[in-house]
């Protein structure tokens, strides 16, 4: 946050602001302290000015001892008068019975003879001690110092009386004033000297301050060109450097960190795993696009915050905390993404610091939909071979066992039986047969014996046997079958091998013959388009279900197991078929409407040959 600063919130404002807080304190308790005492020196000096001298209270005191009171007041008045101190505003000289005997103001001289009031002078006549004591008068808006002396007669040594002493204080504290005035003035100049200097030494203290703070205010936008300037070698200078050196390292962890980052964001984005993160509340932090892909996500926005029991659809089944546990631990997912049915394999780990703390856990989905089902295959490859060859086999031990408990012997029977057995065994020598075929094209063993061939005429020529097969059957009660043949007029060549094609057209044709009903008609087709040649063949048998046409090429699937198993089928030729027109580079496919016939095409590359540019000589 780059908000404005005021000057008053500034560090080196503060400064300024505390040391003239500081110099004007300082100020304060020196200039108390000495005016304190500067009044208390020039009161005690201002006191001893006025004192009286000592003569002065002798000569008072024995004129009050005298019986003459006439006389001894007007020698008390002469005394008086012969006082000479411009410091003191009246003298009082009273008895011992608290009478006024005399006064050095002139214009108060009715007091004379009158009984004093002033409860010093009583308390002076009393307890014999000299009273000292500041007065405000009200009246003149003055400040007085009064001073009670006791009058000690010198043959009795009793108190004959006393002496009543005032002087105005206006003078001392004038003085005290204007030495305060003074004082107070060169402070307010020295305080507002010292500010200034004060905030110009701050500006320097806090010039290298404000340059780090812009500096890092550059690092925090990710600029780390900057570099703030060293003024010295003291505890400023060393920060300065410390932050120069933490620009640095913080490039460089940033660099580190965003190569890290772009890294590990490559390896998610071309990983064949999906890849799930989330925090230690379970909810999603990371999605690669190869897990949004297998859990049909459009974007990872739709999945970031959310929990990863409810993206993978578990909530039922799982906790976080059972996921955590059950880490390490393969778990199964069936998921149907756009229809179609996919196993997923989740791998949990969870995000671990050193002190053992959970943050976070780690999902890992790996498609394991293909295997699952080659492994189903497998099982059922497995069952349907056994199934397949046990069926024979118990056929021909059933025969054997007949022929050797006699049967052999009747002439009759024993040639049908063995008929049996050889049917049989052949029947499981091409079903062997097949598989070892099958065999070697799923390990790439099985070689092609590839040639140029008029694929018109290997068709005719496959189909013409079929043909001498019906005029050679003199059985009546055999199916009667008819072939039309559609083809193009164009001589096509194609680069095939002639047996393995002919086994394929010969698997179809076998199928079609089977299923199409006595006196039907199989139809074969020939024709190119789009670099390709096009070979059909329909028939008007009953048709394949519309749940079975993309099984009907899987190994040992058959649509109607008792009728094909009847008429020897293995369940292997379309299957063997597949993989030769594969290996040919072309495609197998099959249309079919149950209760009016299938057709199935064959499409094999072709590239027009042009014979008319070769020359011979």
């Amino acid at each position: 946050m780059n908000s404005k600063i005021k000057f008053y919130q500034t560090i080196h404002f503060k400064i300024a602001l505390v040391f003239a807080l500081m110099l004007m304190l300082t100020l304060e308790v020196v200039g108390a302290v000495f005016v304190r005492q500067l009044e208390q020196e020039n009161l005690n000096t201002f006191k001893q000015q006025i004192e009286l001298p000592t003569y002065v209270d002798s000569s008072l005191a024995k004129q009050l001892s005298r019986t003459d009171e006439k006389a001894a007041n007007r020698q008390i008045k002469q005394i008086l008068s012969e006082v000479k101190n411009n410091n003191i505003s009246e003298i009082r000289v009273v008895d011992a019975k608290g009478i006024v005997r005399g006064t050095s103001n002139a214009s108060n001289q009715d007091v004379v003879g009158q009984r004093t009031t002033d409860e010093a002078v009583k308390n002076t006549l009393l307890n014999n001690r000299s009273h000292t004591e500041n007065i405000y008068d009200n009246s003149s808006h003055n400040r007085y110092y009064v001073n009670v002396i006791p009058l000690v007669g010198a043959a009795t040594n009793n108190v004959v009386g006393a002496v009543y002493l005032r002087a105005n204080l206006e003078s001392v504290y004038d003085s005290v004033n204007g030495i305060s005035l003074i004082y107070l003035s060169a402070a307010l100049v020295t305080v507002v000297l010292g500010l200034g200097l004060a905030v110009l030494i701050s500006r320097e203290i806090t010039r290298p301050i404000e340059e780090m703070r812009k500096q890092a205010l550059r690092i925090a936008r990710g600029d780390y060109s900057g570099q703030v300037k060293v003024m010295g070698n003291d505890e400023l200078g060393q920060l300065a450097g410390a932050v120069n050196n933490l620009s640095v390292r913080v490039e460089e962890a940033q660099e580190s960190t965003d190569s890290e980052r772009r890294r590990l964001d490559s390896v998610l984005s071309h990983m064949s795993d999906g890849v799930l993160a989330t925090n230690r509340r379970g909810n999603v932090t990371i999605i690669n696009n190869m897990a949004l892909q297998m859990l049909d996500i459009d974007s990872e926005d739709d999945v970031l915050g959310k929990s990863i029991l409810d993206v993978l659809d578990v909530r039922r089944d799982y906790t976080v905390r059972q996921l955590i546990d059950n880490s390490q631990q393969q778990t199964l997912f069936d998921l149907n993404v756009d229809g179609n049915d996919m196993i997923l394999s989740a791998y949990f780990s969870p995000i671990q610091r050193e002190s053992g703390f959970v943050s976070g856990l780690v999902c890992v989905l790996h498609d394991v939909t293909s295997q699952q089902k080659e492994e189903r295959e497998r099982k059922e490859f497995v069952s349907n071979v056994s199934h397949e060859l046990r069926t024979p086999l118990t056929s021909v031990k059933s025969y054997v066992e007949a022929l050797s408990d006699g049967a052999w012997k009747d002439p009759e029977i024993a040639p049908q039986f063995l008929k049996v057995v050889q049917d049989e065994t052949e029947r499981m020598i091409r079903m062997i047969n097949d598989l070892l075929s099958l065999s070697r094209m799923d390990s790439g063993t099985a070689k092609l014996n590839l040639e140029y061939v008029n694929i018109n005429e290997l068709f005719s020529y496959i189909l013409d046997r079929f043909d001498m097969i019906i005029k050679k059957e003199e059985d009546p009660k055999k199916k009667r079958y008819t072939i039309e043949r559609h083809f193009t007029r164009k001589d096509l060549w194609v680069e095939i091998d002639p047996d393995k094609f002919t086994q394929v057209v010969d698997n179809i044709m076998n199928n079609a013959v089977k299923y199409s009903p006595d006196g039907g008609v199989i139809t074969a087709r020939l024709l190119e388009t789009h670099n390709h040649v096009i070979l059909s063949i329909s028939d008007q048998g009953l048709g394949i279900p519309r749940k079975d046409l993309s099984h009907i090429f899987d190994r040992f699937f058959r649509v109607d197991k008792a009728r094909s198993r009847k008429q020897g089928g293995s369940g292997l030729g379309l299957a063997i078929s597949k993989e030769v027109v594969n290996m040919l580079g072309g495609q197998i496919w099959v249309d079919s409407v149950e209760g009016k016939g299938s057709t199935f095409y064959i499409s094999l590359p072709y590239v027009p040959y042009d014979d008319e540019g070769d020359d011979w000589d």
